[in-house]
């Protein structure tokens, strides 16, 4: 199989396919990833291969941290399921996408068959988070942010440390922005949900 690697000046290494290929299906890219799991890969809707590098120190701890405070809340709501970073979603458009905090509500989930479960999910999370770390293009994130919410979450997230912002997404809502915030609210669409941000912005 042919294809062309292309460095973009982002974290992330972009093989794009030629038309003259014929793309994989859902079930080749999950044995791909499975094969190459020393790598983070995601899926763009037009079929490129994206591989991701690692993050560093400060955004791993970041991501840890949002992850452990969605899931706390999580058990106690009882309704939704966490899913940290390395997860993958097929999307309605056909993007495989790993956010680096994601929520499911257990309904959804249910109707899901257990071999559709030990795959990437075949649905768009209710809720994702995407945190930015130094080496990630804005733009990008924002694409990918649009993206969930064309796909079917309710609520989307993207905490930008460098510049101390939160942007909120919404279906058929304005992106808000809020300018360093000490937290942010998941209500209406997750209830009680109260992600605190200080150790973001004020890293140890």
């Amino acid at each position: 199989m042919s294809a062309l690697l292309e460095a973009t000046g982002s974290p992330s290494l972009v093989v794009r396919m030629p038309s003259s290929v014929v793309e994989m299906n859902d079930d080749q890219f999950f044995k791909f990833c499975a094969t190459n799991r020393e790598l983070q890969i995601e899926r763009t809707a037009e079929g490129d291969i994206l591989i991701m590098a690692p993050e560093g120190g400060e955004s791993g701890q970041n991501d840890a941290d949002i992850v452990l405070q969605l899931g706390a809340w999580a058990k106690r709501d009882g309704t939704g399921v966490v899913f940290g970073s390395s997860t993958g979603f097929t999307l309605p458009n056909r993007a495989v996408r790993s956010p680096d905090a994601s929520w499911v509500l257990k309904s959804r989930l249910k109707r899901l068959s257990r071999e559709e479960r030990r795959k990437f999910l075949p649905l768009c999370p209710d809720f994702v988070i995407e945190l930015r770390s130094p080496t990630d293009r804005l733009s990008e994130l924002k694409d990918k942010m649009a993206e969930y919410i064309e796909n079917g979450a309710q609520l989307g997230w993207l905490i930008d440390p460098e510049s101390c912002q939160v942007f909120v997404y919404r279906p058929r809502r304005r992106v808000k922005v809020l300018n360093c915030p000490g937290s942010v609210s998941g209500d209406p669409a997750l209830p009680g949900f109260v992600l605190g941000l200080k150790d973001i912005w004020e890293p140890e």
